[in-house]
């Protein structure tokens, strides 16, 4: 028998129906769909536009999919883990918020704050539950509302940003199959780079803070570019070769979708074609936490058991990594 792994059973990916289009930014700011296209991959992105509504709820409705689907029954679930950052409220978490909404009555809940990393931290934390033989069922969630932290008249960051939530459900698995291996690094020696100034114990909020626009997604480009490009590449070669896999040996890449031109560069830093490499950036945007599940919920169909998969993103910390796993389903 194969030693205990933990494998994803199941994936589910929720986003709302309100689309913003390119053209439709294009009346709010100086920009045109060329423009946005060329330099992101975004042609629209989902917006959950009810007031009442927020990333609990997202995150419910990508749970509640993801029992439907895996024939899972609420209180079943032992661990939930949600990856945001875009809570309802800074307390309580967003998790007991989502699991009281799911009626997960037996199973605890914590967030977990990685930006566009959340979610890969969160699976091999994740895993971990599983691994050590203390929970046999545990839903990580990838949820954010990054409507909430966006800045409509900033031209350069708000053609990037989307809501959406993905759930995953993990089990122990003795084949062989699951997560395998990662690669996980955080560095914030240039964390002013990408970040939220405003808001924290550092810089409570304020008038002033309001007025200066420092509530919103504050990102300067280049810098992020250049570092992502290479953080991803690198972090996904490292699991390559520590697991003696060569491009040729995988079948798919799970990026975060974050930027088409960042997607592109590690595809081919890895050796991979166009056909392994996962894209859905065009049709939703930046969702932070949850672009790695939301793609991987599209692209489960194609996939096989066994597969060689891996994921690999980058963001604010700066957070960067990659994860290996053989899919299970």
């Amino acid at each position: 028998m194969s030693k205990l792994q933990a494998a994803i059973t199941g994936v589910y990916g929720w986003a709302p129906e309100d689309v913003i289009t390119n053209e439709d930014l294009s009346k709010m700011v100086d920009t045109n769909d060329e423009w946005i296209v060329t330099r992101t991959g975004v042609k629209e992105r989902r917006i959950l536009k009810d007031p009442t509504l927020s990333t609990s709820d997202m995150a419910a409705n990508a749970i509640k999919g993801l029992l439907e689907k895996t024939g899972t029954k609420p209180e079943e679930i032992e661990l939930i883990i949600v990856a945001t950052i875009t809570p309802d409220m800074i307390f309580p978490s967003c998790a007991a918020m989502t699991a009281t909404k799911v009626g997960a009555k037996n199973a605890f809940a914590f967030d977990f704050n990685s930006a566009c990393c959340g979610f890969l931290f969160g699976l091999e934390t994740a895993a971990q539950f599983i691994t050590s033989g203390k929970y046999k069922k545990v839903i990580l969630v990838g949820a954010d509302k990054m409507t909430t932290l966006t800045d409509y008249t900033n031209r350069n960051t708000c053609i990037l940003f989307g809501d959406a939530a993905a759930a995953v459900l993990l089990e122990p698995n003795y084949e062989g199959l699951g997560v395998i291996d990662s690669v996980l690094h955080v560095d914030s020696t240039n964390w002013e780079h990408l970040c939220l100034k405003a808001g924290g114990a550092m810089k409570p909020a304020s008038h002033e803070t309001v007025d200066a626009h420092e509530h919103y997604i504050h990102q300067e480009g280049q810098p992020v570019f250049k570092l992502a490009v290479r953080a991803m590449a690198g972090s996904a070669n490292a699991i390559l070769k520590r697991n003696n896999l060569t491009g040729d040996d995988i079948q798919y890449l799970i990026p975060h979708q974050a930027n088409k031109r960042i997607i592109d560069s590690t595809g081919h830093f890895m050796g991979l074609t166009e056909d392994k490499v996962c894209i859905n950036i065009q049709k939703y945007g930046n969702t932070t936490a949850a672009t790695i599940p939301l793609c991987m919920a599209e692209f489960a169909p194609q996939f096989k058991k066994g597969d060689n998969i891996i994921l690999a993103a980058f963001g604010a910390g700066y957070s960067w990594g990659a994860l290996y796993l053989k899919w299970a389903i």
